[in-house]
């Protein structure tokens, strides 16, 4: 459902991402891991058509987010980690006005809006301005909204964000329960015990590229470790993480 092809991003002489080649399946749930500037957000911005890559291609369902960006956002739901939101409407005009978006007929809006408002204890909430909202709720606001019109593809940016311990479990319970039954789910975390919880394959990127890609097994494998996925994590990273000596203290 999600496939990458040679995806690059400069930014001048910055090689963000560095050609990255990859295919995540229908139904997988798929945790992309890496250090800080390491290039996730910039890979997750351009699989949302947020970000044109410098060269390289992002397909979601079939259809290249740059070049069939309606037919590809309609099977998809992105959440960033600190989401835009409009902020003189009420949480219910928004949620109308999402499923509006998505041509969503006004029964199956508002069926499927009472569901996760009453899953992700909204109801309180819905008359009021997203203006005061507080960052954790507006957060829920915005996951609901996202699974509202049942996309094929799901991709959020440190999902757990804001989110209290109560609703983090509640996120993945229903990602883990809709990737079961076809949904494919893309997340970007540096909370590594979230994706040894939840993903089928981790992707790890340092330094632009993607420099492993498997199952837990299969990265420790890959590094020799039988350990947790963060001391995999840390194995695999530190291998590929070689800087330049520094001279900003050098007094010679």
């Amino acid at each position: 459902m999600i496939e990458l092809i040679k995806l690059t991003k400069k930014f001048g002489d910055l090689v963000a991402v560095d050609n990255i080649d990859l295919f995540i399946p229908k139904g997988e749930f798929f945790a992309v891991l890496g250090p800080n500037a390491a290039g996730k957000t910039t890979t997750i911005k351009m699989i949302a058509g947020l970000i044109k890559p410098t060269h390289g291609t992002a397909k979601i369902g079939g259809f290249d987010i740059q070049l069939e960006p309606i037919e590809a956002r309609k099977k998809m739901a992105y959440v960033p980690d600190f989401p835009f939101l409009y902020e003189k409407l009420t949480v219910k005009e928004f949620l109308m006005f999402t499923g509006q978006i998505f041509d969503m007929p006004e029964q199956k809006i508002i069926r499927n809006a009472e569901y996760l408002v009453k899953l992700f204890n909204l109801q309180d909430f819905l008359n009021k301005q997203i203006e005061g909202l507080s960052h954790g709720t507006r957060q829920r606001v915005v996951i609901v909204s996202a699974l509202m019109h049942e996309p094929e593809v799901f991709v959020i940016d440190e999902p757990m964000v804001g989110l209290d311990p109560h609703h983090a479990r509640i996120l993945k319970d229903i990602l883990k329960e809709r990737s079961r039954d076809g949904m494919t789910v893309l997340f970007s975390t540096h909370q590594v015990e979230v994706a040894e919880e939840l993903a089928d394959r981790v992707g790890i990127i340092n330094k632009g590229k993607l420099i492993a890609v498997g199952t837990l097994d299969e990265l420790r494998r890959q590094c020799g470790s039988s350990g947790s996925l963060e001391s995999v994590f840390i194995s695999i990273t530190a291998d590929n993480y070689n800087p330049q000596p520094s001279r900003v203290f050098d007094n010679t």
